[in-house]
């Protein structure tokens, strides 16, 4: 069971989740009208309440997937017949990588549905807080190469960040923090939220590295 108590979720993160819930969608990342795998990813935020800049948890995949060899990504995968949903899909996919248990996890609510292109998947992004923090680490080698909860403050550092360029000429920002390169869809997701947020910081987007 998923608790959703009132009190235990920070305001700020209510304040994101509005925000994010009616966020502009670039027209690369809208989904076509049929077609597409749906799924689910779990923006699961942790930390003191209080705090400004809490932390966020990524997963390295393992080098040896067919779909985002070796990307830092956020737990999540496709969408079963049998899970009730994104938000459910994105619970059991964090259980199933990491270990995570979904009672201490309070569900703030959902993204709008965005569109990857190169792989065909359709993601709903579920934020969510971490009421009960807990030790997690990959479950599957095969599937989960690394475990990382990466602070906000690290994510917005100027330092941190950087575009990439793909071998299409695909121009999109990225994140250089705990050995990770963190890009692709889920660099975007997070530029978002941390200008959403207002965490967002003044960084060099003519440094580029190519992928």
């Amino acid at each position: 069971m998923t608790h959703k108590g009132e009190d235990s979720v920070p305001g700020w993160l209510r304040d994101l989740a509005d925000a994010a819930g009616k966020m502009e969608i670039n027209p690369m990342a809208q989904p076509p009208a049929h077609g597409g795998r749906a799924s689910a990813v779990l923006v699961l935020f942790a930390g003191d309440p209080q705090m400004n800049h809490p932390d966020l948890l990524f997963i390295q995949r393992s080098a040896d997937l067919r779909l985002h060899a070796g990307q830092p990504a956020f737990p999540g995968g496709a969408i079963d017949a049998a899970d009730d949903g994104p938000v459910a899909a994105a619970l059991r996919e964090a259980k199933e990588e990491v270990g995570l248990d979904p009672d201490g996890v309070d569900v703030v609510g959902t993204l709008p549905e965005l569109f990857i292109p190169r792989t065909g998947f359709r993601v709903v992004p579920v934020l969510a807080w971490w009421r009960e923090p807990h030790a997690v680490a990959p479950v599957d080698a095969a599937e989960v190469a690394a475990v990382e909860r990466i602070s906000v403050s690290e994510l917005a550092d100027p330092k941190t960040r950087v575009t990439v360029r793909g071998p299409s000429g695909y121009l999109g920002p990225a994140f250089q923090v705990k050995g990770m390169l963190i890009w692709g869809f889920t660099a975007v997701l997070v530029d978002r939220l941390l200008a959403l947020a207002g965490w967002e910081r003044p960084w060099d987007t003519a440094k580029v590295i190519d992928l």
